[in-house]
């Protein structure tokens, strides 16, 4: 490795980044793949470097529509935490954070993951049933978790409105103090650049218009290259992936809608943690550039705009400053959507489809940026063995014929 002096790092500072290595190789289609990857977001990028990594299956491509993470991965409010309801998922997800939480040093790449805690707050009885219910489910899957209560809450977000007279009043939280946030386009990137360390081909602008089948089976998929050939193809293109089951000629159980979010002009810390209301509809943290990063809910109706609606934006900013009275004079700087597939349990779809070695890996609704490095851990194992992962194989597409769903619409998110 080039060791860099002084006056090194000053010439590339006036080279415009002409003399800068790629963090990844730009290269033309083969004619053929073993596996194609559909999607470039942290969960396609995540499941062809975990291909490549724990299966030694080298001839892999991602086929990316844009550029890389340009599309959910860039647009969400990037909350990790794994305090969900039900074994399945819990497990899941926490194998997510136990990967996060090494994920830097496996990638040798830092993705800036910081275990803040996450706060999800309690406003009525209901609520802290429910609350109780969670956290005594996490501790016995090994989770973390404790039900705190409003003074507890306010010395871990002093700014909080704990007053009883306001429209909802905080009765308490869980609190689970390994979650917390990462970067986003840090992820996308460290992941693409490993993946490429070890061999696969990341085609940008390459969007897949056609997916082709024979005898029940994949056989290719038609791009703006031409037809690329796949022993196997895998997608993994969030909002997107109903349209991709349509191609291949099958129906999936989700609707897409756009998700919102919003992020404020830059502030000097204020707030040293996650903060989430279901009730409330509205979900806040603070970035280490200092912006406040606020999400929002779901639109009413389906669609793939990725633009926000401003009744949604007001509801949520009304809800955030009844919590945090003092954001009432923080400007916001910017808002946008992203488009969100969602399935009638709120849980993820991962593993075959009516279409020999084609494999899908969708809905994850508001859940999807947190579960990346376990997603496409449990994908890639899929996909490299034909037969779902352990923690995948409940959140296969036969769920929603047999009725064995894993309901996890009260911790899904806000979005639900």
């Amino acid at each position: 490795m080039e060791k860099y002096s002084a006056f090194k790092l000053l010439k590339h500072s006036f080279s415009h980044h002409e003399n800068w290595k790629r963090v990844w190789r730009s290269v033309s289609p083969k004619k053929s793949y073993d596996v194609v990857v559909v999607g470039g977001g942290g969960h396609g990028l995540a499941t062809a470097y975990y291909l490549a990594k724990n299966h030694g299956i080298k001839n892999i491509a991602v086929l990316e529509k844009g550029f890389l993470g340009g599309g959910n991965t860039a647009r969400n409010t990037t909350i990790i935490r794994s305090n969900y309801l039900w074994d399945e998922a819990a497990q899941l997800y926490e194998l997510s954070l136990k990967l996060w939480e090494g994920l830097s040093r496996d990638l040798n790449y830092n993705v800036m993951f910081s275990q803040r805690g996450v706060l999800n707050l309690g406003h009525s009885l209901q609520d802290m049933r429910d609350i109780e219910r969670r956290v005594n489910a996490n501790r016995l899957n090994g989770i973390d978790g404790h039900v705190v209560f409003p003074d507890d809450i306010k010395k871990i977000a002093p700014l909080i409105n704990i007053s009883k007279d306001v429209r909802y009043p905080i009765l308490g939280a869980s609190y689970q103090p390994r979650g917390g946030t990462a970067r986003h386009d840090a992820v996308a990137w460290g992941y693409a650049r490993a993946a490429d360390a070890l061999g696969v081909d990341i085609l940008q602008h390459t969007p897949v218009t056609g997916i082709n089948c024979s005898e029940g089976k994949i056989k290719s998929v038609q791009t703006n290259y031409g037809e690329i050939f796949a022993k196997k193809v895998a997608c993994v293109v969030a909002g997107n992936s109903g349209v991709l089951a349509s191609m291949a000629g099958f129906k999936l159980p989700i609707e897409s809608r756009p998700l919102q979010a919003l992020v404020s002009e830059p502030l000097k810390p204020c707030l040293d943690t996650v903060v989430m209301s279901n009730a409330v509809h509205g979900y806040v943290s603070q970035s280490n550039k200092g912006d406040l990063v606020i999400g929002a809910g779901v639109d009413s109706y389906n669609g793939y705009g990725q633009r926000g609606s401003f009744h949604i934006i007001e509801h949520t900013l009304q809800a955030i400053c009844e919590l945090f009275p003092s954001f009432s004079r923080v400007q916001m700087n910017r808002q946008w959507g992203g488009v969100v597939d969602t399935t009638p349990d709120a849980c993820p779809i991962i593993g075959l489809t009516p279409i020999k070695n084609l494999y899908m890996n969708c809905g994850w609704g508001t859940g999807g940026f947190k579960a990346t490095p376990g997603s496409g851990y449990v994908f890639a194992d899929t996909v490299a063995n034909g037969t779902p992962h352990k923690l995948a194989a409940p959140f296969s597409i036969e769920r929603f014929y047999t009725g064995a769903l894993i309901d996890e619409h009260g911790a899904a998110g806000v979005a639900h």
